[in-house]
């Protein structure tokens, strides 16, 4: 996908993330989400930890100069992880993919896991054509489903 672009977030993207995290049908996908979707306090609160934080690295995807997701590495439970979020509008395309390819050539950090609900089929999916494999499985309190979720936890070696 030649016309996609990974950059720095600004505090302009943030306004079109707080839109993705709104979609219900996407939250009962991620699973884990925010307590409360519709927080815009929080959600800025949250962003900027996120953004003062140099041991996170996270980047705006940008498809044909819209702004369609993020996607992120930074430390879980002590290990190194990536996570992403596409706007619903642009899922099956591809786009969450090669977001997420373009984004291991910069985070060379291996091995390097990430971590999805387990009916979550879409990320599973991308994960795995980035060269993710599943390698553990969890148990989390899911937000958006209000009760614990199963999850895999895939790792890139």
């Amino acid at each position: 996908m030649s016309n996609l672009v990974l950059r720095n977030v600004i505090e302009d993207d943030l306004p079109i993330f707080f839109k993705h995290q709104q979609d219900s049908e996407a939250n009962q996908m991620a699973a884990f989400t925010s307590k409360d979707p519709n927080d815009w306090d929080g959600f800025v609160e949250h962003w900027n930890k996120i953004l003062a934080n140099r041991d996170i690295i996270n980047q705006t995807i940008i498809v044909e100069n819209i702004v369609v997701g993020h996607v992120a590495h930074f430390e879980q439970f002590g290990d190194p992880e990536v996570t992403y979020w596409i706007g619903r509008e642009y899922w099956g395309r591809g786009i969450a993919t090669n977001a997420l390819r373009e984004f291991l050539k910069q985070v060379t950090i291996r091995p390097l896991y990430a971590r999805a609900a387990k009916d979550n089929e879409g990320s599973l999916k991308v994960l795995k054509r980035c060269g993710f494999t599943i390698s553990g499985e969890d148990i989390g309190y899911s937000n958006a489903r209000g009760k614990d979720v199963e999850e895999f936890v895939l790792t890139l070696n």
